[in-house]
């Protein structure tokens, strides 16, 4: 099926009385860019996140969010640094000494200064962590897998309501295509005979003229070839899985094909279906960026 780079995912799921939320957020992008904001005591998980990510997505700006609330007192170890203390102690009582200050240091002032109090994370098993946050990362995943297939869903349905109008636009170029030939081989035949006036015209230099021209604005190899895309587009949306990138180089030919016709014809009929026929290209275009 066709996925939207575009989506959002959440998961929450406690173990051991720590809270682990996971939540992914996606947007446009032409390569895989996968950012992970995790809390620094638990960086060690960022790679298994990250294999994790890009076995599912292969395309998009992904942002992961991890966040992990612990409520058990004894997962953090406070504990008092010394040296450092003792540094800031003896500097205070020098302040005092040599300015003649008066006052207590008190415990509440010294807790104050950087890296006096140390708060550690206690000793856990890493594997299991891992595991854990793994386990939610995936129930994200598969939330954030359903959004990208429904938008998806959407994205693909309108491309094909737009290479149908496409399609039908073709048929009215194709139609018209003759009709300008005979009616530029009539406006020669006018003009040459009130030119010539009672000289009798050559029809063989008519005939020739006017295959000349019917060479000129043929557009059938461009209806074939554009006619022939929409049905790979078709298959292509059909077949799903990671296209986007496919369907873009695609697009290209359609606009490439439409370009051409255009540039055949000087009919206003034509041009103005021609018109029609590259503003649904762009428009599938624009779609296309979303699709995976």
């Amino acid at each position: 099926m066709v996925k939207s780079m575009t989506g959002y995912g959440r998961a929450e799921e406690s173990f051991n009385g720590c809270t682990i939320t996971v939540e992914l957020r996606s947007v446009n992008n032409r390569y895989l860019d996968c950012n992970i904001r995790i809390p620094r005591l638990y960086l060690f998980a960022e790679d298994a996140i990250k294999s994790r990510v890009q076995g599912m997505i292969s395309r998009g700006k992904v942002d992961v969010f991890v966040t992990l609330d612990s409520t058990g007192a004894d997962r953090v170890q406070v504990s008092v640094n010394k040296p450092v203390a003792d540094g800031y102690f003896a500097a205070l009582r020098q302040l005092a000494q040599d300015y003649g200050l008066s006052g207590d240091i008190s415990v509440s002032l010294l807790s104050r200064f950087p890296e006096v109090l140390l708060a550690e994370k206690a000793e856990e098993d890493v594997e299991q962590m891992v595991k854990d946050i793994c386990c939610v990362l995936d129930r994200a995943l598969v939330d954030f897998d359903q959004m990208r297939l429904r938008e998806g869903e959407r994205l693909k349905e309108d491309i094909l309501s737009r290479a149908a109008v496409i399609e039908e636009k073709v048929s009215s170029v194709e139609q018209r295509s003759p009709q300008t030939v005979a009616e530029y081989r009539s406006k020669l035949e006018a003009r040459m005979n009130e030119v010539l006036s009672n000289t009798q015209l050559d029809p063989a230099r008519i005939l020739t003229e006017a295959a000349i021209f019917a060479d000129k604005v043929a557009v059938d190899e461009e209806t074939v070839r554009l006619r022939s895309h929409i049905g790979q587009l078709r298959e292509m949306l059909a077949r799903g899985g990671a296209t986007g990138r496919k369907l873009d180089f695609l697009i290209q030919e359609f606009n490439r094909e439409a370009n051409t016709i255009g540039s055949k014809c000087s009919d206003i009929e034509i041009s103005a279906q021609v018109v029609d026929i590259k503003a649904e290209i762009e428009k599938i275009r624009e779609q296309v960026q979303n699709i995976e």
